[in-house]
């Protein structure tokens, strides 16, 4: 199932990291598949408010943890770059589903990186 949301459907996820020939695509295409798969979940659970949203991203941000190792093993990694641009396309998902109030760090608490 493919997010129904306009703008995340139209969203290039992660487009710095795939700009950057550091981060291999393979492995990014994992990251963005995790976005759109907390998109997916936001679209089926519908959140009633940033509590039940962050419960979403703590789930979505424990994947990126995970997806470090796949980073590390071709040579590449989560740093500073990749920390803000992930950062911020968990942002623009919240807000792209009304919580444009959600709190930035917030929605990446959970994150190892």
């Amino acid at each position: 199932m493919s997010p129904t949301n306009q703008q995340v459907a139209t969203h290039a996820f992660l487009r710095g990291m795939y700009e950057d020939g550091y981060f291999p695509d393979h492995v990014v295409d994992k990251g963005k598949a995790i976005l759109l798969r907390l998109c997916e979940r936001i679209e089926a659970e519908r959140p009633s408010d940033l509590a039940a949203l962050y419960v979403l991203t703590e789930a979505a941000t424990e994947e990126f943890n995970t997806l470090e190792a796949d980073f590390e093993a071709a040579g590449s990694g989560i740093e500073t770059t990749a920390r803000e641009m992930i950062a911020e396309d968990f942002w623009f998902v919240a807000s792209a589903y009304g919580f444009a109030e959600a709190d930035a760090e917030e929605l990446v608490a959970a994150r190892d990186w």
